[in-house]
């Protein structure tokens, strides 16, 4: 699978194409210990840490300490989430993004079901992918462009790690796409991906539009887990598609 779009710039119309392995990966069977995961929740401070400060999981901790270190999200800031449920991210951009003089806009989409978010839009079963809820977005944000785009999207697993990665990546490449038409300039996008051969193929896109790219892993994120996060910070192209 090819993913190509073009973007005019000051000077040029840059095209970028990111070539999709997936086609070419098998399917695995996947499994799952739930007496392994149940015991990972109770013995896991953030879990707890999430409960007690009412963030709807713990991957609330993952943005609050990104946003801390890199000043994304401020009050007044545009922000869309992609594959926001449960809400944990929504909550805390919607928290960053509002003062006493200032309140911003969050919107969140995942294909599962949202509960409501005060001061948050939801669009619950819905594909972020498609053309369709794309311009939903750009409907409720009417004429406005997006300060911040976040991306905790995951596909679900195969048990496959090479095509799960490669999945994850498409996912990131359609948020660039996305980002490339919705975002103003000096904006950031905040992509989850699985570390893996694809990686530097989805950096080199970001760095055509950004302009600085960093790999970022939160103390929140799992020792074990092959979760990153790519940050493009300061876009400089024009939206023009």
């Amino acid at each position: 699978m090819a993913i190509t779009w073009s973007v005019t710039t000051q000077f040029r119309t840059l095209t970028v194409r990111y070539f999709s392995r997936s086609s070419a990966l098998g399917k695995a069977s996947k499994g799952q210990s739930s007496n392994w995961w149940i015991n990972r929740q109770l013995n896991d401070p953030y879990v707890k840490q999430a409960q007690e400060e009412g963030w709807r999981c713990r991957s609330a901790f993952k943005l609050i300490e990104i946003n801390k270190r890199f000043e994304l999200i401020k009050p007044g800031s545009v922000v869309i989430d992609c594959g926001a449920s449960p809400g944990s991210w929504s909550q805390v951009a919607a928290k960053l993004s509002k003062s006493d003089t200032r309140e911003g806009t969050v919107i969140g989409i995942d294909l599962q079901q949202i509960v409501p978010i005060e001061g948050v839009v939801t669009l619950a079963g819905h594909d972020f992918t498609t053309s369709t809820t794309q311009q939903r977005i750009i409907n409720i944000l009417n004429d406005r462009l997006a300060d911040v785009i976040l991306s905790d999207m995951a596909p679900s697993a195969s048990g496959t790690a090479a095509l799960d990665h490669d999945r994850i990546c498409q996912l990131s490449v359609a948020v660039l796409k996305f980002s490339s038409a919705i975002l103003t300039k000096g904006g950031h996008v905040l992509c989850k991906i699985w570390d893996g051969a694809e990686r530097d193929k989805v950096t080199s896109i970001m760095k055509r539009m950004f302009r600085s790219v960093k790999i970022v892993k939160p103390d929140a994120c799992r020792s074990e887990s092959a979760e990153i996060y790519l940050l493009g910070m300061d876009f400089f192209l024009d939206r023009h598609t």
